[in-house]
């Protein structure tokens, strides 16, 4: 089972409201079995925010793009503070959100330094790989 059959699955589940999904392949040694809960209202990541910030028109500046497909949160965890703001100031490294992406929590840092000029994304909002989710100049 591939990366993109994986995705399909996730994509069933939440279209059709499911809970838990769990699909089996093969036998013996080349079995694979793929198991997908969804999040319970206890388990439930941040609330999705009303709209991106922005510093100034998108006119400049340093893109940071998704290197995964996944949900991207702002916050380390629901109601803490978010990791940047518009209008800070980063160094390169910087953890900027994380992307979840199949129950990991990946950590998205500044490949360079640099003042936070938007957040193209909502918080809690499904991202792809590639997609623009700072702007930083």
């Amino acid at each position: 089972m591939d990366l993109d059959e994986i995705r399909e699955l996730i994509a069933l589940a939440e279209a059709s409201g499911l809970r838990e999904l769990e699909i089996a392949e093969g036998t013996g040694k080349t079995k694979t079995r793929i198991r997908i809960v969804r999040a319970t209202a206890e388990q439930s990541p941040p609330q999705v925010d009303a709209a991106p910030q922005s510093l100034a028109p998108r006119a400049s500046g340093n893109i940071v793009a998704a290197p995964l497909s996944g949900t991207f949160y702002q916050a380390p965890a629901p109601g803490e503070r978010p990791f940047v703001a518009v209008g800070d100031e980063v160094a390169e490294g910087s953890t900027l959100c994380i992307i979840e992406s199949m129950k990991m929590m990946n950590k998205i840092a500044a490949d360079r330094a640099g003042t936070v000029a938007e957040v193209l994304v909502r918080n809690g909002q499904p991202v792809e790989t590639g997609a623009a989710l700072f702007r930083l100049v």
